[in-house]
């Protein structure tokens, strides 16, 4: 296991650090100090929406590799992002019952 001055700080761990944050508020992996599942969307949210800010405010000063990275991630938590809404908004349906 690496110690904390060997994981390199770059902008490619950079962006897997705040993907994990964003995974962590999707539900999609246990929070590593309460080792529990939550769910916080508009926390995921922002921190997809910074990624967001990154990818435009480092357009055209990425190296291929970092560039895919980045496309990648963005794509993946956005597709995460909007299927946790659509599954959190059809059990909202469920539990509330409706008026007819």
């Amino acid at each position: 296991m690496p110690t904390e001055r060997e994981i390199p700080i770059n902008f490619a761990s950079f962006i897997v650090s705040l993907a994990s944050s964003a995974m962590v508020n999707l539900g999609e992996i246990a929070d590593p100090t309460t080792k529990e599942r939550t769910v916080n969307l508009p926390l995921a949210r922002q921190t997809i929406d910074l990624i967001g800010v990154l990818e435009e405010k480092t357009r055209g000063n990425l190296d291929e590799e970092e560039k895919k990275l980045l496309d990648s991630v963005l794509y993946d938590l956005r597709i995460r992002f909007v299927q946790r809404r659509k599954h959190q908004d059809i059990v909202e349906e469920t539990e509330t019952p409706g008026e007819e």
